[in-house]
Parts: C-alpha cells; sequence; structure tokens
C-alpha cells in the first residue's frame, strides 16, 4: 500500500509541475523557475517509487508537448529552451532511478562488509 501511495503521489505532482515547466518555458526566467521548482521537489520526494513516478509524470508531459499538436507547431520548440527542457527530463530520470535505495538482506545485515 505504501508503494502504491509513493507513485500516485509522484504521479500527482508531477503532471502540474509538468504541465506549469511547459507553460513558462519559453521566457529565460521560465526555464530557470522550470528547472529549479522541477529539481527542488524531486530532490524533496522520498528516495524510491515516488521520485521515479514524480519524474516519469514530468517527462512524459514535456514528451507530450514536444510532439507535433494537429494544428501544427510544438509547446516545447526545437530551441534552446526546448532541447534545455527535453535534456533536464532525461536527467531527472536519471537521477530518480540512480537514488533509488538499495535493499539489503538480512544476510548483508548480519555481515556488512564482506
Amino acid at each position: 500500500m505504501r508503494l502504491l501511495g509513493g507513485v500516485v503521489a509522484g504521479l500527482l505532482l508531477g503532471l502540474p509541475v509538468g504541465v506549469a515547466a511547459v507553460a513558462v518555458h519559453p521566457w529565460w526566467w521560465g526555464v530557470l523557475l522550470a528547472v529549479a521548482a522541477s529539481s527542488a521537489v524531486l530532490l524533496a520526494l522520498p528516495r524510491g517509487a515516488a521520485r521515479i513516478a514524480y519524474a516519469a509524470a514530468w517527462a512524459i508531459v514535456i514528451a507530450l508537448a514536444a510532439t507535433p499538436r494537429p494544428t501544427g507547431g510544438y509547446a516545447v520548440a526545437g530551441d534552446v529552451e526546448g532541447y534545455l527542457m527535453i535534456s533536464w527530463a532525461v536527467l531527472m530520470i536519471v537521477v530518480a532511478t540512480a537514488t533509488v535505495a538499495r535493499v539489503t538482506s538480512q544476510a548483508d545485515k548480519a555481515h556488512p562488509g564482506e
């Protein structure tokens, strides 16, 4: 149940933060705000499912915004700001997966350092 709660919390945080990041990224201050706020939330979440779900939801929003719209154009364009947002989405996923806590078995706890 705790795992499910972490996933739901991460998704519920990642979706609106990702949408807000897409909304403000065209301006120079918006990119800084999007990167800072997204990173702060990522690091504030506990390691594990919540952090991975948040990064995945944020990256999905960026990926969907970078795909062509039916009317033409993109919400995340192929400019410096757009590429920074796409790169930051990949980096957030890497950080979230790299900081997952290692599960230790009872044997590892009984014989540390072996």
